[in-house]
């Protein structure tokens, strides 16, 4: 399914011929995904974090453009304007953490469907950084990955730690399994922490522009994830620990205010990961890609160059 979906485009500060489309994943769940083919040096596909929408990557499409990519970025399901999985369209939910490589399948037929250049890199965020990190390990057809912030390890707090393992089949065996993880909110957080202290970027011009994108389009709103998204979440987290590092280039950017994702994984990841670079981004915080621009430009500049260099190597 490839019949044309909305995209605000107002909104993304994207190239001027960004469209989006409708794909299905092999279980019928309707995805969005926003088509950037502005470059033939390549295609860059962005997975974002949790919470995220396409057009909030609509200024990273715009600096690939540029460089000579095209780009594809999803709406993971549950999320942005793809479908949502429970009635309370606010819950950040999944029935099974592997079901979004359902999503990436789509995404990849949707690439190869619409002609997108050849070869292929990665961009992953946070969540996306999990999903991503999967999809490598299993063959997605990239020639290097980029990851920003990844979710490879559940950052819980203090007093969750010891029954953090319990907590998801505790939820299940009382029914609260679709109920909001405890220290979450049901209030989108972009929508109501105050930019000072906030945990996403030392930015005030993008902090206030992701606000705006959400309160246009209220359909971009999530809140908290469910007790069963996090327990499925920690689950991927623990498998991926288990796992070799792929023989794939990659960078991983990592903000040294990080305080989201757990900073120790990453750092052991990238640790054994051959031919991998761990990128620390001074005073950053979770979202590197959309920080001042004395911190975001130069890790621009060297994602197009870590492409350009990976861009003959099979």
């Amino acid at each position: 399914m490839t019949d044309p979906a909305p995209y605000r485009a107002d909104l993304a500060r994207a190239p001027q011929d960004a469209r989006a489309v409708w794909v299905r994943a092999d279980d019928g769940v309707r995805l969005r995904v926003a088509l950037h083919a502005t470059g033939d040096k390549g295609t860059v596909l962005i997975f974002p974090g949790r919470t995220e929408w396409v057009e909030k990557y609509g200024r990273v499409a715009g600096d690939l453009a540029s460089a000579g990519y095209s780009a594809l970025v999803i709406d993971w399901r549950g999320q942005g304007l793809s479908d949502r999985l429970l009635d309370d369209p606010l819950k950040g939910h999944v029935a099974d953490f592997p079901d979004y490589q359902m999503d990436v399948q789509a995404a990849l037929d949707c690439a190869r469907d619409a002609g997108l250049p050849e070869p292929y890199f990665l961009i992953a965020h946070s969540m996306g950084g999990a999903i991503g990190l999967r999809a490598v390990m299993q063959d997605l057809p990239v020639r290097g990955a980029v990851f920003s912030g990844p979710l490879w390890g559940v950052k819980f707090p203090l007093w969750a730690r010891p029954v953090a393992g319990l907590l998801g089949t505790l939820s299940s065996w009382f029914g609260l399994g679709e109920g909001y993880a405890p220290s979450t909110s049901p209030e989108p957080y972009i929508l109501t922490a105050p930019f000072h202290d906030n945990l996403l970027t030392t930015d005030r011009a993008e902090y206030q522009d992701m606000a705006d994108q959400m309160r246009a389009e209220p359909g971009f709103a999530l809140a908290g994830p469910t007790m069963i998204w996090v327990h499925e979440a920690n689950c991927e987290c623990k498998w991926l620990a288990t796992q070799p590092s792929p023989a794939l280039p990659c960078l991983t950017l990592l903000g040294t205010n990080e305080r989201i994702v757990d900073v120790g994984v990453i750092h052991e990841r990238m640790a054994r990961w051959p031919g991998g670079e761990l990128v620390l981004v001074e005073g950053g915080e979770h979202e590197v890609l959309m920080e001042s621009p004395d911190k975001r430009d130069p890790l621009i500049a060297r994602m197009i160059a870590f492409f350009d260099a990976h861009r003959g190597t099979a």
